[in-house]
């Protein structure tokens, strides 16, 4: 079993969390460079860089970095680039520096569910509760924002 649960773990986990659920949405929208989109995405940038900072203090059992933070590097600097290129107004940059982004978030995800003597997947044999309660409570928080967004660009369209 690993080591427990630190408030930096657990901020790292719960930023990953919403920063996979931000990331899907924003990548399958259809109107990309509306508001709505310019929110998810602040949300989701936002996210990520909590998940990229909270990751170099999290260390490997021997106190060491593994590719995951190697990952990480690299994320903060495709993170930052589509965030440039996107002020410079270069949108088909933007649009491959953030899904490269996204797509090594799911990979890192992949990686961690992957190894059994991680804390997810421990959870998921030792706290199924304890993990959906944990996902339940992503998920609605996210929908919920995800929501009113959606609500107030309605509102915002129709001029009330």
């Amino acid at each position: 079993m690993p080591s427990p649960w630190t408030l930096l773990i657990a901020l790292h986990a719960i930023a990953a969390g919403y920063a996979l659920i931000f990331g899907a949405v924003n990548l399958l929208r259809r109107n990309k460079g509306s508001s709505a989109h310019k929110t998810l995405g602040r949300i989701w940038a936002a996210a990520m860089y909590v998940v990229v900072l909270t990751s170099f203090g999290i260390r490997t059992i021997d106190g060491g970095f593994n590719w995951l933070h190697a990952l990480s590097v690299l994320t903060f600097c495709t993170l930052t680039m589509g965030l440039v290129t996107v002020r410079r107004g270069n949108i088909r940059a933007h649009q491959r520096f953030m899904t490269g982004s996204y797509f090594g978030l799911l990979g890192a995800f992949v990686g961690v569910v992957a190894v059994p003597d991680r804390r997810l997947p421990q959870m998921a044999v030792h706290d199924l509760a304890g993990l959906t309660l944990w996902v339940a409570a992503l998920a609605i928080s996210a929908g919920l924002t995800i929501a009113g967004l959606m609500n107030l660009r309605a509102k915002t369209a129709t001029g009330q």
